[in-house]
């Protein structure tokens, strides 16, 4: 079992009946930094934080999987974690278009690979 660390109101949406989600209201480095909490506690990272090629400052969804399981900190995650919040720190925040806020939501959950389960 896994958990889904987003703040993607899609992944909510449509992933929750199915799977363990940690639904953070705030931006894609809150996510980062919840996850690094969780890396912190023992769980350890399944995908990669900057995963896709959606730069941190063109989105403002991200949705990162993690270990449901604690055990001991793994460095390699803690590492990967730490990287990928200076990464996205490097990039300056983008005004993005209302607009366009549900194609990035689309493309994060996609980058998920996960199947929807609809309540029948």
């Amino acid at each position: 079992m896994a958990l889904i660390v987003t703040n993607n109101p899609l992944v909510q949406e449509r992933i929750a009946n199915s799977h363990c989600i940690c639904y953070i209201e705030g931006t894609y480095l809150q996510v980062l930094l919840a996850v690094r909490d969780y890396i912190h506690m023992g769980h350890s990272l399944i995908t990669h934080p900057l995963s896709g090629s959606v730069k941190p400052n063109e989105t403002p969804y991200k949705s990162v999987i993690i270990s449901a399981e604690v055990a001991t900190l793994c460095l390699q995650s803690l590492s990967i974690i730490e990287e990928s919040i200076q990464t996205s720190g490097k990039f300056p925040q983008q005004n993005i278009p209302q607009t366009a806020l549900g194609d990035f939501m689309e493309i994060d959950i996609r980058l998920l690979n996960i199947k929807e389960v609809h309540p029948k």
